[in-house]
């Protein structure tokens, strides 16, 4: 089976894993001799819907205390009680609310379309009851931290606090990213929606998947098509696909564009550099200091996966040694957060800065007032072709020079796009395909850090396409370390809610930024490799370039090889820890 596919296919793996946050964790059940506990608790809104809810309060506290809310789809009244027992032991009143439809919710599942009034809902129950103080903190993971910000879109006047980690924003992370529809986390609605609980059978039914995708992939068949070729109906996924833009259906899901202005809490956010759903975790955090310059939102990010940054990272993350200090307890920073806030106890003390970052490799945390000031110095690189091969050269070009690539999107035998970084350490990478760009080797230690950004000017002879990039370090040892990567539609890349076609045989401007933020210390004697590519694999709709609607095109619209002319005044920027002028 060819490599890519192998490696493209960890990334279901990944995601699936992610899924489970807290529940790897060793906790243990309340004792109900020294907790008041509720694991019944019916929440019926004005609206007509009922929601459930687990309720822990430790015996002998003070008569009123401020709720430590966790909301979340994958409802587990073992894991509730868990969970909320440790918001109790913590001096919380401890509420562990499931969404629309799930456990003892008599109503249908909703993923995502309700959580703005749902999540209220639950707060504003919250401030009725005799145990409340009037003040509520949120936290968790995953759906549960995209939960807490639909919960801000309007903001409840008790809501004080949120700690969202790896935070979803639907329709930008999945199921679709930066436009383009991903088949990594197909099976999830069925996950959610199939029973009060969790339908771990289908969800853990890689063979059917990888069969799914793979017979979709030779069959040519549209990507709307999909859920025919497995044989089971996905209403869910024709929902989701009647909204390629970033349109009004999911900018009502969560704060979007001056919403964010009125969402005064102090945020603590967390994440990582290989979590799958990072860009929306930092979209979030942008958006907020777009809209709201003087926002009190802190963030925390390192080497860690989507499941990794819920808990603190693992000591081995996908063949890479993390490093010791990267290690933190997500779940001691939540509590000491939300003591900082709703008791008047001390800051967390890695939040040093607003921006508070682990650099690998150097095993040291660093600290800065915003992503771009992550690093003192930022030095462009552009995409250049000289006779000794393409080049990552920090001088402009001084004249127009284009380098051609052509990619049959008709042909079944070979994937582009090698992006997923699992491993993260490689000892080779598939090179039969793509362009690739390489430094001159850096003649000291350098710490480079932030997002890979910048813009790629091309001619094409169709009217849109789906861009890859991969940013390797290539060790004086010549392995290859992963550090970023951006997948994107080129017709969304001014406006991911307004599609704007490319004009064939025009020179075209794509600018780009929603990649994965990293920081890393790369050593004396590494280069950095950029990987440009087109996205073509069975884990993703495939754009024929015609000017439809991708999800609607087959096979048979590929027509002619795509043909690119990529301009050496095409570049990527990036932050580093010293004078440009001084690293090579």
């Amino acid at each position: 089976m060819n490599r890519n596919l192998v490696k493209l296919g960890m990334a279901v793996l990944c995601l699936a894993i992610g899924l489970k946050t807290f529940a790897q964790q060793k906790l243990t059940l309340p004792d109900s001799s020294n907790y008041i506990i509720n694991d019944s608790v019916m929440i019926k809104t004005k609206y007509g819907i009922t929601l459930s809810a687990v309720l822990v309060r430790k015996k002998g506290r003070p008569q009123k205390l401020p709720a430590a809310l966790f909301y979340f789809i994958y409802s587990n009244t073992n894991r509730s009680l868990m969970e909320a027992k440790y918001a109790a032991d913590h001096g919380y009143v401890g509420i562990v609310a499931d969404a629309r439809g799930k456990r003892l919710s008599p109503d249908a599942p909703v993923p995502y379309e309700h959580e703005t009034r749902d999540v209220n809902a639950v707060i504003d129950w919250i401030t009725q009851q005799p145990w409340s103080d009037g003040r509520v903190g949120m936290y968790g993971g995953s759906y549960s931290g995209f939960a807490q910000w639909a919960a801000a879109k309007h903001l409840h006047p008790a809501l004080k606090a949120i700690v969202p980690y790896v935070a979803a924003i639907p329709g930008l992370g999945l199921p679709m990213e930066n436009n383009v529809f991903l088949s990594a986390n197909y099976q999830w609605a069925f996950y959610v929606t199939n029973n009060k609980y969790t339908d771990n059978a289908v969800n853990n039914d890689n063979a059917r998947w990888r069969k799914m995708r793979l017979n979709w992939w030779h069959s040519g068949a549209a990507y709307n098509k999909i859920d025919s070729v497995d044989g089971t109906p996905n209403p869910w996924l024709q929902k989701w696909l009647s909204h390629p833009d970033y349109d009004t259906y999911w900018q009502s899901m969560v704060p979007y564009g001056k919403d964010f202005k009125q969402i005064n809490i102090p945020v603590l956010s967390i994440t990582g550099y290989y979590d799958d759903g990072q860009v929306s975790a930092l979209e979030y955090l942008r958006e907020h200091y777009r809209y709201n310059p003087s926002a009190q939102h802190y963030l925390i990010i390192g080497p860690y996966d989507h499941f990794g940054s819920q808990v603190g990272g693992v000591a081995w993350l996908r063949s890479y040694e993390v490093d010791s200090n990267a290690l933190i307890n997500t779940r001691e920073i939540t509590f000491q957060w939300l003591d900082y806030i709703l008791k008047g106890g001390e800051k967390p003390a890695l939040l040093k800065d607003k921006i508070n970052f682990e650099v690998m490799g150097a095993n040291k945390w660093k600290h800065a007032p915003s992503l771009a000031q992550m690093e003192d110095y930022h030095i462009r690189f552009y995409l250049d072709s000289t006779a000794n091969g393409m080049i990552l050269s920090e001088q402009k070009p001084s004249k127009e020079v284009y380098m051609h690539q052509q990619v049959n999107l008709a042909d079944r035998t070979t994937y582009y796009n090698d992006y997923y970084p699992d491993p993260i350490i490689k000892k080779e990478i598939e090179r039969s395909n793509g362009l690739f760009f390489v430094t001159k080797p850096f003649n000291q230690a350098v710490s480079v850090s932030g997002a890979l950004e910048g813009q790629l000017k091309a001619i094409i002879n169709k009217k849109d396409m789906d861009v890859g990039l991969v940013l390797y370090e290539i060790t004086p040892s010549g392995e290859y370390f992963q550090l970023s990567y951006y997948l994107g539609r080129a017709s969304y890349a001014y406006d991911m809610s307004k599609r704007k076609l490319l004009k064939p045989g025009k020179l075209e401007t794509i600018p780009f930024y929603r990649s994965r933020v990293f920081s890393r210390q790369l050593q004396k004697g590494s280069r950095l490799m950029l990987v440009l590519n087109i996205d073509k694999n069975p884990f993703a709709q495939i754009n024929y370039g015609t000017g439809k609607e991708v999800s609607k095109e087959t096979i048979k619209d590929a027509g002619t090889p795509l043909q690119i002319k990529w301009s050496a005044l095409s570049f990527i920027e990036l932050g580093c820890s010293a004078d440009a002028k001084s690293l090579f």
